[in-house]
């Protein structure tokens, strides 16, 4: 196990931590599902699988110190495996693989900021979960929200200037303080500029990319304006139609 003082730290090494873990996991419940299987002897004291850094896997004992240096998957995954389908059984230990997976990331990054953590997830999240490998289900792609948060149509302005525009008072006075940790991570469409809760900010609402007002040549007051914006690109396109 790894130890505090080599811990990765970067959002990039603790995504390579997590894939080469991961890589181990897959590896255990696919290709060598069969091995994986015997070793999980009911018979046997509690066991654990891990996936290890250099991709992988080991089915043992849990760690002896208290607490351990990492967090610890599921114990005992090898009791249940004759009381349920080798599927489910399979399917199960993957469920909490993946929150194994998922504790050890964020106890690497518990000093990264918010912005870091976010995107650290939003990687992790890119992969097919170990639960969806072993199940054989295919992940669902989120399907665009016409109604959610900040790009809602009908209550709030497509506009980030660190005050959502909204036609509802209620609504702004509780975005408010939400518009920072929702967009982030938001790049220009345009510039490919940051963020900045200081600048003024727009949304395309036919391909949902946010731009620098002043990089589309739109102004806040401007914006209040307009029912539906459409970026230069998305104009262009529409107009060859």
């Amino acid at each position: 196990m790894a130890s505090i003082s080599s811990s990765p730290r970067s959002v990039e090494d603790i995504f390579k931590d997590y894939n080469a873990r991961r890589t181990g996991l897959v590896r255990a419940l696919t290709y060598d599902v069969d091995e994986f299987y015997s070793l999980c002897d009911p018979e046997k004291e509690n066991l654990c699988l891990y996936g290890h850094p250099n991709e992988s896997w080991e089915v043992t004992l849990p760690a002896e110190e208290v607490p351990s240096e990492l967090p610890e998957p599921a114990l005992g995954i090898n009791f249940a495996r004759d009381g349920m389908k080798r599927r489910d059984w399979l399917s199960l230990v993957a469920v909490h693989s993946d929150c194994w997976l998922l504790s050890v990331a964020f106890y690497f990054g518990a000093q990264l900021n918010r912005n870091e953590r976010k995107r650290l997830f939003s990687m992790i999240n890119d992969l097919p979960t170990l639960f969806e490998v072993a199940s054989g289900r295919k992940a669902v792609k989120d399907k665009p929200s016409m109604d959610s948060g900040s790009k809602s149509r009908n209550s709030t302005k497509r506009t980030l200037d660190g005050s959502t525009r909204n036609s509802n008072p209620k609504l702004l006075e509780e975005s408010y303080g939400e518009d920072e940790d929702e967009h982030g991570d938001t790049l220009c469409g345009s510039c490919g500029g940051n963020y900045n809760a200081d600048e003024f900010w727009i949304g395309c609402d036919i391909c949902e990319k946010w731009f620098h007002g002043k990089c589309v040549r739109i102004t806040p007051a401007k914006a209040e304006n307009i029912k539906q914006y459409k970026c230069p690109s998305c104009s262009t396109k529409r107009g060859r139609l």
